[in-house]
């Protein structure tokens, strides 16, 4: 068989295995489970009153007026994107059919360093929506320059813009004095003046989004003044309304396939984690995806509880990152107590615990900090909420001692740990670890 031959071979075993694996996929319409995802006005629960509040704000737009500005204001995974997108497609969809040119310009604040790029990333937003050039580059000419090129394109190619700002609290640009304006506070006054300082004739408003209640009193005095928005509050889900919500996106699975307490679960889950409902889709995406590379044809709890274990990972891995070596060391050495103790033990004494760190850092060869240091780490530790402390008596003339425990479960921080820095190298001592925990659990009990 030549090298052709081969090749189409290959070509064909790759392009069987993937179809393979689309066809035996538990997922019907995954794209369902994006949470950004615009749905439909039925898959939207428990806001119907803010729903209402944003119909009753865009509604000037159909009727050749300017709609006011916005704040959307309430914690993550509340739905204030999904509700203002969804209004926003629908006010797309109409204004099209009565022949007037609607645009909604969105940014996500979050990733933007600067007043600057927040601005080029409104000129390339909205000349992608327009669908024209962006017409000028991103570097070498000013703020300025580029805010002209986006009133340019709003003026000729819209008759009524909103403007979306999402997570706009996060765009504070560099601050070299605390007593500098936020980059926020000179981008809505600016994009709030527009039309009243004759910059563009059109119908532009604005409708911030935040997850921070105090917003408004960290503006400008000038942008709180030409802002002036109608406030839109949403408040956490509750489990039940979680719950409602992943009904109305289970057809994103195919029929069958989801096991009965799926769907209850997850809202659990995400209701524990303050009522999040983007935590609780993509819980129950992560499911989905657990049992397809596992080829099973069902998604069960334990699915759900792999997904929520993966999530909490996820999370502490991405916390832990900043850690230096020490604090890590300090922090697996005190995961690692409860995981192995023959007791049933949910409080760590910090006496146990500093001296697993001292084994751990002879076993590891590395410097051996003191006490003092071990409690400081720890003492980090509770302020990135890894862990919560309380102070213990052991009796008269025993002294005191401090107990951690852990926020989220100690087995998994202590894995997401073990496989970082050199903390692998101790995992085939793992029997003698646990030896040397119980031993020290043992002495310090009956001490």
């Amino acid at each position: 068989m030549g090298d052709g031959d081969d090749q189409q071979s290959l070509s064909q075993s790759i392009k069987g295995r993937l179809q393979e694996g689309v066809q035996d996929s538990v997922f019907r319409d995954k794209g369902l489970l994006d949470p950004d995802a615009v749905i439909d006005e039925d898959r939207i629960v428990g806001r119907d009153e803010q729903l209402e509040d944003i119909i009753t704000y865009l509604r000037p737009a159909l009727q050749g007026n300017r709609p006011p500005n916005m704040l959307l204001y309430g914690p993550s995974g509340t739905g204030k994107s999904l509700i203002i997108n969804a209004v926003c497609q629908q006010v797309i969809e109409l204004a099209n059919s009565q022949d007037i040119d609607f645009g909604v310009v969105e940014i996500n604040c979050q990733t933007l360093k600067s007043h600057d790029r927040a601005v080029y990333q409104l000129v390339e937003n909205a000349a992608a929506k327009a669908g024209v050039e962006v017409g000028v580059p991103q570097s070498g000419v000013s703020t300025s320059q580029k805010l002209n090129r986006f009133y340019d394109i709003l003026s000729e190619h819209f008759e009524s813009v909103i403007i979306i700002l999402d997570e706009v609290d996060l765009l504070v640009g560099r601050q070299r004095d605390p007593n500098d304006e936020p980059a926020y506070s000179k981008l809505l006054y600016q994009l709030s003046r527009a039309s009243q300082l004759g910059r563009i004739d059109q119908h532009v408003s604005v409708a911030a989004l935040t997850n921070d209640p105090r917003f408004m009193e960290e503006l400008d005095g000038r942008a709180e003044s030409s802002f002036n928005p109608q406030d839109v509050v949403f408040s956490d889900y509750d489990a039940n309304q979680l719950q409602a919500i992943l009904e109305r996106r289970r057809d994103a699975f195919q029929e069958g396939v989801l096991e009965d307490g799926i769907i209850p679960l997850s809202a659990a889950f995400a209701a524990q984690d303050h009522g999040d409902a983007r935590k609780a889709i993509d819980l129950f995406r992560t499911a989905g995806e657990i049992a397809d590379r596992a080829g099973d044809d069902t998604v069960h709890e334990q699915h759900v509880r792999d997904a929520q274990e993966e999530a909490e990972r996820d999370r502490t891995l991405t916390q832990m990152q900043g850690l230096s070596s020490q604090k890590k060391l300090s922090l697996y050495a005190t995961a690692i107590v409860p995981v192995y103790s023959n007791r049933n033990l949910n409080a760590v004494p910090s006496t146990v615990a500093y001296r697993v760190y001292q084994y751990l850092t002879e076993l590891l060869d590395t410097d051996e900090k003191s006490r003092d240091s071990y409690l400081r780490y720890m003492g980090e530790a509770e302020t990135y909420n890894f862990v919560t402390s309380e102070k213990r008596g052991r009796g008269y003339g025993s002294g005191v001692h401090k107990e951690y425990t852990f926020v989220d479960d100690p087995e998994v921080v202590a894995e997401t740990l073990r496989s970082d820095i050199r903390l692998e190298e101790v995992e085939q001592d793992e029997s003698l670890i646990q030896s040397v925990v119980n031993a020290q659990i043992e002495d310090f009990f009956e001490g």
